[in-house]
């Protein structure tokens, strides 16, 4: 993605989530949500802008689900 990409997940009930992205080290590089949200679909967007061409994870967790995906920033 160049410069920015969209995150969209969906839950089913009210729960905290935490959604947050990490560099190719493990470093935590942006926290994008952290907070209860009711059920629904969401998108949330990534602005790459201050960020070095690179390979990138982001951590979605609620309620007992985890899931980690890898993005790509070329530039």
């Amino acid at each position: 993605f160049n410069p920015s990409t969209s995150i969209q997940y969906a839950i089913g009930s009210r729960q905290f989530v935490q959604l947050k992205v990490y560099d190719v080290l493990g470093n935590e590089v942006a926290t994008l949500v952290n907070e209860e949200k009711p059920a629904g679909v969401y998108e949330v967007n990534f602005d790459s802008n201050k960020f070095a061409s690179g390979v990138y994870f982001y951590k979605l967790q609620a309620w007992g689900y985890v899931e980690t995906r890898k993005m790509i920033l070329m530039r």
